[in-house]
């Protein structure tokens, strides 16, 4: 007899297929009604696949759930303390995304500060007759802060080393085995270095982490990159800094409103957007779904995730 499974929004058509050979699988989104269906046949699952959110009430409407399995390294919009006080395990896909990230953070701060993408759009504008592009900053041999060295931030700092680029970190607490130099403030982070990436968890602890304060601190010559979570930075006040030149610029691949992206920021040509790419490779987006398939046949198997949030 399969298990149960529900799927909460949309996953990869191959995910989808592995999903539903494998278990009695529903998707909520095909329900006409899903609070009745739940309330209907709510206790019938035993797991959720689900597309990065699973809150209070969703977890509380399946009332046999035992495995929760996210597409996604995040988990700020699935209620682990809900999970939590049920003893459900919540299963996501880290490492299989290192790399691709990584080379986003590398490719923003490559864009933002040589105006590749902006260049670009002067020379299709017609405009290259009329005059040479301005000038802009070179990046190999600059200073890199990073905020949260976890595996992504590993991965940003091993590629920074090829450019030469001298790295410091901010961490809540300093990373054991790493000879990369810690600062405990992130202002001072901010104070020092000529790029600061943003690559940590979402959620209300790292709510709005970059502020005026830190933006403040990165000044007229620093560039922001955020491949972290929209909520990390306060976005008006980024906007602000921008439009006032307090900060030379910023790559962006994530917003506090995604998809909504503010007209203000869209009209400035100092800061590079992108539609919240970083694991959006076919290589990896497969790693993705079939690191959510194998933490249920997993856990189902032997009790334990792949991954575990």
């Amino acid at each position: 007899m399969k298990h149960r499974v529900l799927q909460y929004g949309k996953l990869m058509p191959s995910l989808e297929k592995q999903l539903a050979e494998a278990f009695d699988w529903v998707r909520l989104v095909d329900q006409a009604d899903p609070k009745a269906f739940l309330a209907a046949h709510g206790r019938e699952f035993v797991g959720l696949a689900t597309a990065g959110f699973a809150d209070a009430a969703l977890i509380d409407a399946l009332p046999s759930l035992k495995v929760i399995s996210s597409f996604g390294v995040g988990v700020d919009k699935i209620d682990l303390e809900a999970a939590a006080r049920r003893d459900i395990p919540v299963g996501n896909t880290p490492d299989v995304l290192n790399d691709c990230v990584a080379d986003l953070a590398i490719a923003l701060m490559l864009d933002v500060a040589r105006g590749i993408g902006a260049s670009e759009r002067y020379l299709r504008a017609g405009a290259w007759p009329k005059g040479p592009y301005p000038l802009q900053r070179k990046f190999s041999g600059k200073k890199l802060g990073i905020v949260g060295l976890g595996r992504i931030g590993h991965a940003i700092a091993k590629r920074a080393l090829a450019f030469d680029m001298d790295i410091r970190y901010h961490n809540r607490r300093p990373v054991m085995d790493t000879s990369i130099a810690h600062e405990p403030s992130l202002v001072e982070l901010a104070r020092w270095c000529d790029f600061l990436v943003t690559i940590v968890p979402g959620g209300a602890a790292t709510q709005h982490l970059v502020n005026d304060a830190v933006l403040d601190a990165l000044g007229p010559k620093g560039y922001l990159i955020n491949i972290a979570r929209g909520s990390v930075v306060d976005e008006p006040a980024l906007v602000r800094a921008l439009k006032d030149r307090r900060i030379a610029g910023a790559g962006l691949d994530v917003f506090e409103n995604e998809p909504q992206v503010p007209a203000e920021l869209m009209a400035l040509d100092n800061v590079v957007l992108v539609p919240h790419i970083g694991s959006a490779t076919v290589e990896t987006r497969a790693a993705m779904a079939q690191r959510v398939f194998d933490n249920l046949v997993s856990y189902f198997d032997t009790g334990k995730l792949v991954s575990q949030a």
